[in-house]
């Protein structure tokens, strides 16, 4: 049976956007009093005024909402990691107190500590630690979420996590995209010869991620304490023959990284805070999105990627959390999108774009990002009349309805 959802005081469906460059709010398809029909199956078969879907479809189960709502299409967050063990609050506490990241590296801490506090957490743990984040984000109106690993650095404990977080996937309702990130950082064990643990993933773990089918989706960083740009694109190239499709840590503290996910014809890259004109200009001429992490830059204290910069060079832009629990503890997608908006001198619709209809170009999905006539039905409703209130309130106001796949989820 198919049902009908509404009236809304304002759909938003983000349908006809350009997926690269600048958007002005005048370009926004709004429909007013609208209404989304929805069939068994939890994709959309009608949008459009809700009086009007209702005289068409009289056999329709209504879902009617009492007061103002806005609808956008269920939010999009195409970088995270949230499979981890421990805290890394004495990390936030030097950095604060004016401790760089490198040199709180340097001392034990960072991501190296993150590794050994993942590792010593039983499955369990992180089963459960990983579920209940996704829930939080489902809650907050974001229907579907990228998943990193990251934090094994072996090739059994990479596998271990991509195995927790497609289990995690089967525990939600909210959709988890899987990503292998086991070239993360350099594990300890191969300081002097990084080139010898990518042999190692080569022959032992991606033949096992593909064999067991736990994603379709690989990941390098690529800065000076990480990953050289010749080995990243060593790595590029077996993964891409491999089939597995590339994104990439780029730009984050040094340049190079957003060069390689171009010439490797990576899907995104992701971070770019140190990234050049030359580097914008590289990533607008390619089929690469650009993704910004504001919580990255608000945990890290350091500038935000120059957003306006990449949008006005012809850049599609996706903004993600990057939630993690060394430079992106907060994990508030709205909230940092709010904030870049203001600080970038971003539009309503260059930031709605960002975590919908291009955050889903960044995750290569067709389906969902919009709301149309045969989308996945994936609705974030607002308690408001103007669309214009949800960046205003910078994250305070919450999505007060969601519906994943057409079924309403209770939220928190």
């Amino acid at each position: 049976m198919q049902h009908l959802i509404g009236p809304f005081s304002e759909l938003l469906t983000m349908r006809n956007l350009p997926l690269n460059g600048p958007l002005s709010d005048d370009q926004l398809p709004v429909i007013r009093n609208g209404g989304i029909l929805i069939d068994q199956d939890g994709y959309t078969r009608g949008i459009g005024p809700f009086n009007d879907l209702r005289r068409a479809h009289p056999d329709a189960e209504v879902d009617r909402l009492e007061g103002d709502w806005v609808a956008l299409p269920g939010l999009i967050d195409t970088h995270t990691h949230l499979c981890w063990g421990g805290s890394r609050a004495r990390d936030y506490a030097l950095r604060v107190a004016g401790v760089s990241y490198q040199e709180i590296a340097a001392r034990g801490g960072g991501i190296h500590d993150t590794v050994a506090q993942t590792r010593k957490a039983g499955d369990d743990i992180l089963l459960q630690s990983t579920v209940a984040r996704a829930n939080q984000l489902l809650c907050k109106g974001i229907t579907t979420i990228e998943v990193k690993s990251g934090y094994g650095q072996s090739v059994a404990q990479e596998l271990r996590l991509l195995r927790i977080i497609q289990e995690a996937a089967r525990k939600t309702r909210a959709t988890i995209i899987p990503t292998a990130l086991p070239a993360h950082i350099i594990p300890s064990a191969f300081a002097e010869r990084p080139e010898a643990y990518l042999d190692t993933l080569y022959e032992e773990f991606f033949p096992v991620v593909q064999a067991e089918q736990l994603t379709t989706r690989a990941d390098i960083f690529v800065d000076e304490h990480a990953y050289d740009a010749a080995l990243a694109m060593a790595f590029a190239k077996k993964v891409r023959a491999m089939g597995f499709d590339l994104t990439v840590h780029a730009d984050q503290f040094s340049t190079g990284g957003s060069s390689v996910a171009v010439e490797a014809g990576a899907v995104s890259a992701d971070h770019l805070e140190a990234s050049t004109p030359a580097d914008m200009k590289r990533l607008a001429n390619s089929n690469t999105v650009a993704t910004v992490l504001p919580g990255a830059s608000l945990g890290l204290g350091i500038p935000f990627a120059p957003a306006r910069k990449l949008l006005d060079a012809g850049c599609c832009l996706a903004i993600a959390s990057d939630w993690n629990p060394g430079s992106g503890p907060m994990g508030d997608l709205l909230t940092q999108a709010a904030l870049l908006g203001a600080y970038e001198k971003l539009s309503h619709a260059e930031v709605f774009a960002g975590i919908t209809t291009r955050a889903a170009r960044a995750l290569r999905l067709t389906d969902r990002g919009i709301l149309g006539e045969g989308m996945l039905a994936d609705i974030a409703a607002f308690p408001t009349a103007d669309f214009r209130e949800i960046l205003y309130h910078q994250g305070q106001l919450q999505p007060g309805a969601i519906w994943k796949s057409g079924r309403r989820i209770n939220t928190l």
